[in-house]
C-alpha cells in the first residue's frame, strides 16, 4: 500500500479498473466467505449482542484509563522480568528494536504477523542493519517473497489465488515438481519456516491484547507461528500499540468469543496463546538437541515496545477516539461492498485497510494520509453491525472527509462563488462534492425550471461539461425533475383524508420524493390515508444527507437544524414522522445525534418511522389490509431489494411482511449494497466500481426464479442502479400497495 497513488479522477478510475481486473475476483471470493461466516456465527451465538456490549464497555474503560493502565502494565512486566519501552513514534520504536538486535549481535529475526511493526517499518530498519528478517505467517511469507504489500488486516494475501501462490513458490525456489494443493503449499512453507525459526536469534510478535494486571500477551492466530516466534529464540520482542491494553485477564473473555467470528467467520481461532513473558520454559539450543534441559530459562529476554505514534492525540480527539477501540479483526473490510471488489490495495493507506483504515491512517499520519481512499466509504453503515465493538466507522470517515475538505487550497475560480454557495463550506472544496452536497438546492431549482432544466441536463454538451468540471459520469442517467413538487401537489389537491383518522402523521418530503420521484410520495400519502392516517406534507427542507455524504458537516448541521425546527412542532402536536427514503431515516435515527442537541435529536429519532415500518405497525394494530392495493392476476411475483441503511436498521422484514399480507410472493435479494450509494455511482472515478458491486444484484435478479418478477427497491438510488443493471424497470414497493393503483411515475 505504499506505492504512489493517483491524484486525478481519471487516474483513480484507472487504478480501480486495474484492481478490479487483477485482484478483484480473489478478494471477493475470500472476503465473502469471511462475511458469510460472520453472519452464521453471530446468529448461532446466544449472547452475541451481550459480548459486543461488554467488549465495547471494556475498550471504553481501557482508553479512558489508558495512562493508568500503561503504568500498571509496565510495573507488572518489569516485575515479571521483562523490559518495557514506551515509544513516542515509529522511528523511536524502530530504533529501540534495532538497538536490542545490535546488543544481541543478532543476525536473523523471525516475525509473526504484526500490523504495528508494519506501521513502524520495522523490517526495513532491521534489514538496513544486515539482519535477515523472515515473516512466518503464511500469508506474510507469501507477500515477502512476492515483494508486495498486505491487502487486508487479517488476511494480508487475500488478493492472491492459490495458483498465483503456487507459481510464486515454483519460481522463487526453482522447484522441479510444481506444488498444486493448499496442503502441499502449506507443508512446503512450513518446512522452510521451521528452519528459520530454529536458527533465529530474536522472535518478534505483536499482541492482540495486553492485560495490565498480569503483564500477559494474548496472541490470536490460526497457524501457531506466533507462539513459535515468542518462545523458540531466547529473545522475544513484542511490539504493540498502547490501545491494546485491557485492565485484566478477565476482560479477555468477550474479545476471544468475538474475534474469530468477526474476523474470518470462524467459531474460534485455531490458536489462542496467553503468554506472560519472559516465559519459564528453557531456551532451546537446537545445535545440541540431545542435551537435557536444552538451556537455562534465565537466558531469556523479553522486551515490550508500547507504541504511541499519535494514539494519545487520538484519545483526546472526540471524533477519532473510537478508532482506538479497534481490535483489528477486519470485519469492516469484509462487510464493505467496495472493499469486496478492490481490496486493501485501493481501500487502504500506508499500513491499514478497510473502513477503519481512515481513522488509523488519519490518526497516525494526519487526514492527508487517508485522502486517496477515504471516499471509498459510502457511509452505508453495514460495517457498524459487523464491528465487534460497535465503532461508528462511517462517522469517522465523514469527519476525516470534512477535515480534508477544509484543508483544500482555494481554486483559481473559487473567488467567483465565495459567499454565493448555499452551504457553510470554505473555498477550495472540490466542485463535484459541492455539487452533490447541494443537491437539495439544485433539485428545487431544477423543478422550478423543468422541463428546460431536464432538457439541458440531457444534452451532450452539458454532460461533457459536468463530467469534466464536476466528475459526473456521462454514462449515468441524470434525475429528471418534476415541475410539480410533492408538497405543491399535496397542497393543491382536494381534501381526501380519512373522515375518522386513527393517527396523524407527517410525510417527510425528502429531496428525491419531493422533486424527482414524486410518484412514490403520492402513493405513500394514499396508502397512509387508506389505513386511517390523517397525513400532512409540510414544506420541510433537505435532511442534510447529501452534504454529510460529501463530508460537509457544517452544512449538514445547518440542514439538520432547519429540519428540526420544522418537525419539532409537528411531533409536539402528536404527529408521527413517516420517511420514504431509508437513508434519511437513518440520518434521523443516528447522525442527528451528532448534529443536533440531545433533546431534539432524541425526539426526532423516537418519532420517525420508515414508510413500511409504519404501515406494518398500522396493520399490526388492526388496520384493514384490504384497503391497500393488491396484485392483479399473474402479477403477484416480486423481486425485492432493500436499502443498505434499511438492513442496518433491521427494517427489511417489515416491507416483506406488508407485501406478503397484500398477496405478493416476494423473493428477496441477499445483496447488501447495490453499488449506487447515493452520489457515489454518479462519480466518474467510481462508476465502474459501482457497476461491479451491482453485478451480484443483477445476477440474482436475472436467475430463472427471479427474471420474470416485478422488481422493487426501497432506496431511490437502488432503483436507479437496478434500472441501469436490468432490462426491466424497478420501482418503490409502495406502488404495489397504493390503493390508487401506483400509476404515478
Amino acid at each position: 500500500m505504499s506505492e504512489e497513488r493517483p491524484r486525478s479522477r481519471a487516474g483513480t478510475a484507472a487504478r480501480l479498473r486495474e484492481l478490479l481486473d487483477t485482484e478483484g475476483a480473489a478478494v471477493e471470493e475470500n472476503v465473502s466467505t469471511f462475511n458469510a461466516g460472520r453472519y452464521r456465527r453471530y446468529a448461532e451465538m446466544d449472547a452475541t449482542e451481550e459480548y459486543r456490549e461488554e467488549a465495547r464497555r471494556i475498550k471504553e474503560e481501557a482508553i479512558e484509563r489508558l495512562p493508568e493502565l500503561v503504568e500498571a502494565l509496565t510495573e507488572q512486566v518489569e516485575e515479571n522480568g521483562g523490559t518495557v519501552y514506551l515509544a513516542d513514534d515509529a522511528a523511536d520504536a524502530r530504533e529501540y528494536v534495532r538497538k536490542v538486535a545490535a546488543d544481541r549481535d543478532a543476525e536473523s529475526v523471525v516475525k509473526s504477523k504484526t500490523m504495528t511493526s508494519e506501521e513502524v517499518h520495522l523490517n526495513a530498519g532491521l534489514e538496513a542493519d544486515g539482519i535477515d528478517v523472515t515473516e512466518t505467517d503464511l500469508a506474510e511469507f507469501v507477500l515477502q517473497l512476492a515483494e508486495e504489500e498486505p491487502s487486508h488486516i487479517v488476511a494480508p494475501a487475500i488478493h492472491k489465488s492459490r495458483s498465483e501462490i503456487a507459481a510464486l513458490f515454483s519460481r522463487t525456489f526453482d522447484l522441479d515438481e510444481p506444488l498444486e494443493t493448499p496442503e502441499e503449499l502449506t507443508r512446503f512453507a512450513r518446512e522452510r519456516l521451521l528452519e528459520r525459526v530454529t536458527e533465529a536469534d530474536i522472535g518478534i510478535t505483536g499482541a492482540n491484547f495486553l492485560t495490565a494486571d498480569t503483564g500477559t500477551l494474548a496472541l490470536v492466530t490460526n497457524e501457531g507461528n506466533a507462539r513459535k516466534c515468542a518462545v523458540t529464540p531466547d529473545t522475544h520482542v513484542a511490539i504493540a500499540g498502547v490501545e491494546k491494553i485491557v485492565p485484566s485477564m478477565a476482560d479477555l473473555a468477550p474479545f476471544l468469543e468475538l474475534i474469530g467470528p468477526a474476523g474470518a467467520g470462524q467459531d474460534i481461532t485455531a490458536y489462542v496463546s496467553l503468554l506472560t513473558p519472559p516465559v519459564e520454559t528453557p531456551a532451546i539450543d537446537f545445535e545440541a538437541p540431545g542435551t537435557a534441559g536444552f538451556g537455562d530459562p534465565d537466558d531469556r529476554e523479553f522486551h515490550l515496545v508500547l507504541l504511541d505514534n499519535g494514539r494519545t492525540a487520538m484519545r483526546e480527539d472526540d471524533d477519532l477516539r473510537e478508532t482506538l477501540y479497534c481490535v483489528r479483526c477486519g470485519a469492516c473490510a469484509n462487510s464493505c461492498a467496495n472493499f469486496q471488489q478492490v481490496g486493501g490495495h485501493a481501500f487502504g493507506g500506508e499500513t491499514y485497510s478497510g473502513g477503519i483504515a481512515t481513522g488509523w491512517e488519519a490518526g497516525i499520519g494526519g487526514p492527508e494520509a487517508a485522502a486517496e481512499f477515504n471516499d471509498l466509504c459510502t457511509g452505508c453503515s453495514r460495517c457498524v453491525d459487523a464491528c465487534p465493538v460497535k465503532i461508528d466507522i462511517p462517522w469517522i470517515n465523514t469527519v476525516v472527509r470534512d477535515r480534508l475538505n477544509r484543508g483544500e487550497e482555494p481554486g483559481r475560480f473559487d473567488f467567483l462563488v465565495e459567499g454565493l454557495t448555499p452551504d457553510a463550506e470554505p473555498a477550495g472544496l472540490d466542485l463535484g462534492k459541492r455539487l452533490f452536497g447541494n443537491f437539495g438546492t439544485l433539485a428545487k431549482w431544477g423543478s422550478r425550471t423543468a422541463p428546460v432544466a431536464n432538457a439541458l441536463a440531457a444534452s451532450s454538451v452539458a454532460r461533457a461539461a459536468l463530467e469534466r468540471v464536476a466528475g459526473v459520469d456521462r454514462r449515468r442517467d441524470l434525475p429528471r425533475f418534476d415541475p410539480e413538487p410533492l408538497t405543491e401537489w399535496f397542497r393543491s389537491r382536494p381534501d381526501a383524508g380519512p373522515a375518522d383518522p386513527t393517527r396523524e402523521a407527517v410525510l417527510y418530503p425528502d429531496v428525491y420524493t419531493n422533486y424527482v420521484a414524486t410518484g412514490r410520495g403520492k402513493a405513500a400519502v394514499r396508502t397512509l390515508e387508506a389505513l386511517g392516517v390523517d397525513v400532512t406534507v409540510p414544506n420541510v427542507g433537505a435532511s442534510g444527507r447529501a452534504p454529510l455524504s460529501q463530508g460537509m458537516v457544517a452544512t449538514a448541521t445547518d440542514r439538520a437544524e432547519t429540519v428540526a425546527d420544522a418537525l419539532s412542532p409537528e411531533i409536539e402536536a402528536g404527529r408521527d414522522v413517516v420517511v420514504v427514503e431509508p437513508s434519511d431515516l437513518a440520518l434521523f435515527r443516528r447522525e442527528y445525534g451528532k448534529l443536533l442537541d440531545d433533546d431534539r435529536a432524541e425526539m426526532i429519532s423516537e418519532h420517525s418511522y420508515e414508510l413500511f415500518e409504519y404501515v406494518f405497525g398500522l396493520l399490526e394494530k388492526g388496520a384493514d389490509p384490504d384497503a391497500l392495493g393488491s396484485p392483479a392476476d399473474g402479477d403477484a411475483e416480486v423481486a425485492y431489494h432493500s436499502h443498505c441503511q434499511q438492513r442496518t436498521l433491521d427494517l427489511e422484514a417489515g416491507t416483506v411482511s406488508v407485501l406478503e399480507t397484500c398477496g405478493y410472493d416476494v423473493e428477496t435479494s441477499d445483496v447488501e449494497c447495490c453499488g449506487m450509494a447515493g452520489s457515489f455511482g454518479y462519480k466518474s472515478d467510481y462508476y465502474e466500481l459501482s457497476m461491479a458491486v451491482g453485478e451480484r444484484l443483477e445476477s440474482q435478479f436475472t436467475e430463472p426464479e427471479t427474471e420474470g418478477r416485478r422488481v422493487v427497491a426501497s432506496g431511490v438510488s437502488c432503483v436507479e442502479q437496478l434500472d441501469s443493471l436490468l432490462e426491466r424497470p424497478a420501482s418503490h414497493p409502495v406502488h404495489l400497495v397504493d390503493p390508487g393503483g401506483g400509476t404515478d411515475p
